[in-house]
């Protein structure tokens, strides 16, 4: 085999990957967009996502900044050097990082020192296995960290909220997958894919559910007990109006699909995966003698664009204008459902920069100022500038620990990210004047768009992801749905979605 085609394939296959949603997901992202009410969240967080999307597709840059966790399904007939793929998709994943289609995501877990390539222990993931065909097939999916930390896995029986007991049938099986639903909100950047494996042990049983994320949505399960629930769940999921981004809406989720293997009689596991509507899942054929691509999966029927999709002038709510640094007097006038528009700086605060100011002076004046939940792609010119190639929000729920400390500590008046935050920070808001704003999750070239210069950066040491970017940005669009009144839409949210949840806890399937 021609070793350097072949990593040139691999490269391309990744960049796809990034860059350029699958077919299947375009078009349930369509369907979803189409059956949303006008002039509500869902609907512009809707018509935000698939302005995004067509963004990347013209930029060939990332559909989200946060390029995850790197994961092939590799088939190859008897006799093809498995080794040499390994090294030629490493190869691959360094130089699309070096080019930016890829964060640099791979952190030593015991230093939290970034390796800057994507590449380390047990990164990226590369599973294997043998087929009597000629040709070796390749499958990835870019599975980002905020829609990876809502996978949850049940052991039956079980006692479920909303739902009661779940026993161990199909039945039970049921209560689980609409629960993982419900539990995920909007931090997973509903609406969202899952894949449920039934069966085998802890570790077995979540292979076999992220394995389901690498079929098309589309496909039909010949098992009939297992189609059945797969169309059950699509029924009624969304029916929990839990919708995009968490917002209320129509569409919760956009597929499901459910695989078993056998278990050993005392363990009985309910695995779920959930993956974003950022759904980065493609494969090609290679020619195992030359290296070169035979055919594109997942690109079956027609390619979906978006370029029409924006919302009419008459669909887009109201929004409220504001500039960096903010006052809290501007603070208390925004209320919970509240959509503005941010000029001026902004800075980004991860996972590392709140551990760091919970015990250390900020590195620059945050009084006013706005903290983005943001680990952008980045590259530097040849003059050593840098340049934002991606900037959507990360997951917000993981700075709780700190976020409403820092606010007062330094006068921090806004936050930006994605899912919402808890009874800490929300009491926080309200005795300090301050606000959470709700970006668009996964729409880091929608957002990348906003930024008009990256005007210095601090704390390099933690890695490109987690650094302190000062931003200046123009039109920064997003929804206010935690506010300085003790309001918190994401509260209510998973209040009414409960009391919803409760009314599949009859018996459906005996």
């Amino acid at each position: 085999m021609n070793i350097k085609t072949l990593e040139n394939s691999l490269y391309e296959l990744i960049v796809e990957t990034s860059t350029n949603l699958p077919k299947d997901v375009r078009r349930a992202i369509r369907k979803a967009k189409a059956e949303e009410n006008a002039g509500t969240r869902a609907a512009m967080s809707l018509a935000t996502i698939t302005q995004n999307i067509q963004m990347a597709d013209e930029k060939v840059s990332p559909i989200c900044q946060d390029t995850g966790l790197p994961t092939f399904k590799i088939k190859t007939p008897v006799g093809v050097n498995q080794l040499e793929i390994s090294k030629a998709i490493k190869r691959a994943m360094v130089r699309a990082t070096e080019d930016g289609k890829m964060r640099p995501n791979s952190v030593d877990s015991i230093t939290g020192e970034n390796s800057g390539d994507n590449l380390g222990e047990g990164l990226p993931v590369i599973k294997y296995e043998q087929w009597e065909k000629d040709e070796i097939d390749i499958r990835l999916i870019l599975k980002g960290g905020g829609c990876e930390n809502k996978n949850i896995q049940y052991s039956l029986p079980c006692e479920l909220d909303g739902l009661g007991r779940a026993g161990r049938d199909l039945d039970g099986i049921r209560k689980c997958i609409m629960h993982s639903v419900y539990q995920a909100q909007g931090q997973g950047c509903s609406a969202g894919f899952i894949g449920v494996g039934i069966g085998g042990d802890r570790s077995s049983g979540y292979d076999l559910a992220k394995a389901q994320l690498f079929r098309s949505s589309e496909d039909i399960n010949p098992n009939e007990d297992l189609r059945k629930l797969e169309e059950y769940v699509m029924n009624h999921a969304n029916e929990l109006g839990i919708g995009t981004m968490g917002f209320g809406g129509e569409t919760t989720l956009l597929g499901c699909k459910v695989g078993v293997m056998h278990r050993i009689p005392a363990s009985f596991f309910v695995s779920v995966a959930y993956n974003c509507w950022a759904f980065r899942r493609l494969g090609i054929t290679v020619n195992a003698d030359n290296g070169e691509i035979q055919e594109w999966l997942y690109q079956e029927g027609e390619k979906i664009s978006f370029d029409d999709d924006a919302e009419t002038p008459d669909e887009k709510p109201e929004v409220v204008k504001l500039t960096a640094p903010i006052s809290e007097e501007q603070i208390r006038t925004l209320k919970v459902g509240d959509v503005v528009q941010i000029d001026g700086m902004m800075y980004t605060g991860r996972d590392a920069i709140h551990k760091y100011l919970s015990d250390h002076d900020a590195p620059v004046d945050l009084n006013g100022q706005v903290i983005y939940h943001c680990g952008p792609v980045m590259m530097k010119d040849e003059e050593g500038n840098w340049h934002v190639k991606a900037a959507g929000p990360t997951t917000s729920i993981r700075e709780e620990p700190y976020q409403g400390d820092i606010m007062k500590r330094f006068g921090i008046r806004a936050v930006i990210g994605k899912g919402g935050m808890g009874p800490k920070t929300l009491k926080a808001l309200e005795e300090h004047g301050g606000v959470y704003l709700n970006a668009i999750g996964g729409a880091a070239q929608y957002y990348a768009d906003c930024i008009q210069d990256v005007e210095g950066v601090d704390l390099m040491q933690f890695g490109v992801p987690e650094a302190m970017w000062h931003l200046r940005v123009k039109g920064f669009t997003a929804v206010v749905t935690m506010d300085s009144h003790g309001n918190s839409l994401h509260k209510d949210v998973d209040q009414s979605s409960l009391e919803k949840l409760s009314r599949f806890k009859e018996k459906v399937f005996s």
